[in-house]
């Protein structure tokens, strides 16, 4: 079973990237659709009880955001697989200005996300980590180096 974590500022293309390529097989945990850490770690543990896969589509910028989240997942035996999305500042901004409104994130949010973003390793207990970036032709996946 695979535990996927979502890492990158808002507007990198983590939620579409999931329903690209996780929608038909994992659940989405997503703070910005619960709204709360007790509704996220509810469905997660129903996740993890029914040993269900699922992605965390959140911005997960540093490595205690993700922690709370590799320490249990590698607890229930899950497989934990960290996917890094480019996030370059003005790529970003111009995404989130073209959301429809109500889906605009305040770019002052955004820069604060972005200054708190930190590399992840292997070494914070994932088994694998990529890279994505958004290209003209759509995501590309890269295999992660830790001396990126």
């Amino acid at each position: 079973m695979d535990a996927v974590i979502l890492i990158g500022i808002q507007a990198s293309g983590k939620t579409s990237f999931y329903r690209e390529r996780f929608f038909d097989t994992h659940v989405r945990i997503s703070l910005d659709m619960l709204r709360t850490r007790h509704r996220e770690a509810s469905l997660m543990q129903a996740c993890l009880d029914m040993r269900q896969p699922f992605v965390v589509d959140n911005t997960n910028p540093t490595a205690a955001d993700r922690k709370r989240y590799i320490l249990i997942a590698r607890d229930h035996g899950f497989r934990v697989v960290g996917y890094y999305f480019q996030s370059r500042i003005d790529d970003c901004r111009r995404r989130n200005e073209r959301r429809a409104p109500g889906h605009v994130f305040p770019d002052r949010g955004l820069r604060g996300t972005h200054s708190r973003l930190v590399l992840p390793g292997r070494g914070e207990g994932f088994d694998e980590i990529f890279y994505v970036e958004m290209t003209p032709q759509g995501f590309k996946v890269s295999e992660w180096s830790d001396e990126v």
